[in-house]
């Protein structure tokens, strides 16, 4: 009898087909969910590679090209030589490091002592968190026109309090400015310290939450040790805080110095970069090259000179992230070292924080010698002040006066809290009482401090004159379009990540951490060109595109994180029960995560929301334009319509911090999971 060995379907007992094989092996080589994972994991792949990857690389190939009329010329490394001479970029780099390392020091100053001090009080902390967060919630747009408008030399409010308060003369007297009233964004000497004083304000509430909720995360039983140890509170905050504060201060002035660095909406909104080029960083240098000159070529050079610098950044906050997450790779055991070796690895380590610290004051003091004295006398007040009241609260208590030494802690601290709130919420203040003045009482500085009588002539002007409900239009179609898709691509994503089996996991987590940091000044010239090339630009398509850009990474990123923090045992129950892999994520993940998605919904659509860059270079028509740049086109040569840009404002802040107030629960939940895991 022969036996014949079937084609189509295994034996019962004897070797598997060919077919069988190959997906064994298959499986063994890519994992065991790769093709699931492929499925999950494509359209991320598609919008990251098309819209980032794909675009660096074509920016590197733009820049060794010149445009000459309608075509584009090969010139190799000619527009890299070329910067070696234009001053203009020599400017713009000089500005971009000046303007990005005042303001971390200042933020991380300031946020720091705002954490400290939310986090030794016991009673209306989330309200006062809440409060402090605002700047950061509010629109660019609305930041930029409010302190524009509050910092003008004739109808701005600063230099009349300045003046009435005898404050202003002073600040002659001391040589903290040349003349009264000053010109705070029209001198050159005043713009760029101004400038920096609007991105501090802004940025604060990030670092002030980041910290806090480091300061949570430290351990309670080292402070009391260090206290029946005899440490001083000064001590305490030495050995025990900032210790435990290090990794959380390196990962946030990290991130915060690349989203400086690459600002371009905020200086351009305040002064487009003048008196001269006094405040234009390289980004606006490369924006005036590539869309203004309509020399690509010479744009994208000025971008990607800067990227080791960007590099360098992003490598750091990559691996602090990635140590986080737990997606670096094991490390291999290693041969423990001498005693002798291990000292001094720790030393340099221990020594580095410092030279950096040592080389970018002496790079400040080279180069902005006017700012750095101003900026020292600042920073030197500030610090001998906290340093006298914290001597006098330990030494009241040192004597026993332990009542007298919590009387003046809460009195400092309360001073400190309201200096604070009035910094924070005076622009946004001066904007909702502008927005229902009447231009005779913006003109005339008639009741300044309260509208008599209130008005509601700025919004009936402001819909009679200006497209502005087209404008509200455009962006909340874009805003959730662009949510939409980075939401369901990042589902995707993010539970391919965290859940399935398969090679390449880890590679792909890093590429999305590398894309989230990624600026968008490297990215708008090569979209611009893409967009030109496929006829997108002027159209609401061009922003719902791009806008995944930087969106998509962080929420993907997010919710790997909150999908891997939810039991693992509710999904492989719901698989025994004969659901698929699909429906297990439909029916039992998705319902899970719900915090998360909210989380991330927020987060992209105020992004989306507020979003000016790419906006401001792929629109140009009033029909199409969102509302950052609608609002930024009222402006027309020196005529500033303070009262309707403020009717602006406010309508563009409320959806924003409505959204904020009822979704903080789900925010906090999803980006404290997230981050645990993530």
């Amino acid at each position: 009898m022969t036996s014949v060995r079937p084609t189509s379907a295994p034996a019962s007992g004897g070797s598997s087909p060919p077919e069988s094989r190959f997906r064994i092996a298959t499986r063994r080589r890519l994992g065991r969910d790769w093709r699931l994972a492929a499925l999950f994991l494509a359209p991320t792949a598609v919008l990251v590679g098309g819209l980032v990857l794909v675009p660096i690389a074509w920016s590197v190939v733009t820049s060794t090209t010149e445009r000459h009329g309608q075509q584009s010329v090969f010139v190799g490394l000619a527009n890299y030589l070329a910067l070696a001479d234009d001053e203009q970029f020599h400017a713009g780099v000089l500005n971009s490091f000046v303007f990005t390392a005042y303001a971390e020091v200042f933020k991380a100053v300031l946020g720091l002592s705002a954490a400290l001090l939310l986090h030794h009080r016991r009673r209306g902390r989330a309200v006062l968190a809440g409060l402090l967060l605002l700047p950061w919630v509010v629109p660019t747009v609305v930041t930029a026109f409010s302190w524009r408008s509050l910092l003008d030399p004739i109808f701005g409010s600063v230099n009349m309090l300045l003046t009435e308060s005898g404050i202003g003369p002073l600040l002659v007297q001391l040589h903290l400015v040349d003349s009264w009233p000053a010109g705070w964004l029209s001198e050159p000497s005043l713009a760029m310290p101004s400038v920096i004083l609007v991105n501090v304000w802004k940025g604060v509430p990030f670092f002030t939450v980041a910290f806090l909720a480091g300061l949570k995360a430290i351990p309670v039983d080292l402070y009391e040790a260090a206290t029946v140890d005899g440490a001083t509170p000064w001590r305490r905050f030495l050995h025990v805080t900032l210790p435990g504060l290090r990794h959380v201060i390196t990962v946030t002035v990290t991130l915060s110095s690349i989203w400086t660095f690459n600002n371009f909406d905020l200086i351009w909104l305040l002064t487009q970069g003048g008196p001269g080029n006094a405040t234009a960083p390289y980004v606006l240098v490369a924006y005036s090259k590539a869309i203004l000159q309509l020399q690509y070529g010479a744009g994208a050079a000025v971008t990607l000179v800067m990227l080791p610098v960007i590099g360098g950044l992003v490598f750091v906050l990559v691996r602090l992230l990635r140590r986080d997450s737990g997606v670096a790779p094991p490390r291999r055991a290693r041969k423990p070292r001498p005693a002798r070796s291990a000292r001094t690895t720790r030393s340099v380590r221990t020594a580095l924080p410092w030279v950096v610290a040592v080389a970018t004051t002496a790079l400040l003091a080279w180069a902005s010698p006017h700012i750095f004295w101003k900026a020292a006398a600042v920073l030197g007040v500030f610090l001998l002040v906290a340093a006298a009241v914290g001597r006098v609260v330990s030494a009241l208590g040192a004597w026993g006066r332990r009542r007298a030494s919590s009387l003046a802690s809460g009195l400092a601290s309360g001073v400190a809290l309201a200096g604070l709130l009035v910094f924070v919420l005076a622009p946004l203040y001066w904007i909702v009482v502008t927005a229902f003045k009447s231009d005779g009482q913006i003109v005339m500085h008639d009741h300044d401090l309260w509208p008599t009588p209130w008005s509601l002539q700025q919004f009936t002007d402001l819909f009679a004159t200006k497209p502005f409900g087209r404008w509200y239009l455009n962006t909340v179609l874009v805003s959730v379009a662009s949510t939409v898709v980075a939401l369901v691509c990042a589902a995707l994503a993010g539970y391919a990540l965290a859940r399935l089996r398969f090679r390449g996991a880890q590679g792909f987590t890093v590429t999305v951490l590398i894309t989230y940091v990624m600026p968008g000044a490297l990215l708008f010239i090569p979209l611009y060109q893409l967009l030109i090339g496929v006829r997108l630009t002027d159209s609401l398509w061009s922003l719902v595109v791009t806008y995944p850009t930087f969106t998509l990474p962080f929420a993907t990123w997010l919710l790997a994180g909150y999908f891997a923090s939810i039991p693992v045992e509710l999904e492989e129950a719901a698989l025994v029960d004969g659901c698929t892999r699909f429906q297990a994520f439909l029916r039992v993940m998705l319902p899970l995560a719900k915090p998360g998605l909210l989380a991330v919904a927020l987060f992209t659509l105020t992004n989306a929301w507020n979003e000016f860059l790419f906006a401001f270079v792929f629109i140009t028509k009033d029909e199409y334009k969102t509302l950052p740049v609608g609002m930024q086109s009222m402006i027309t040569g020196d005529v500033v319509p303070q009262g309707q840009l403020a009717a602006a404002s406010l309508l563009v802040s409320i959806p924003v911090v409505i959204m904020y107030a009822f979704g903080q629960r789900f925010l906090t939940e999803g980006l404290t999971a997230g981050a645990v895991k993530g």
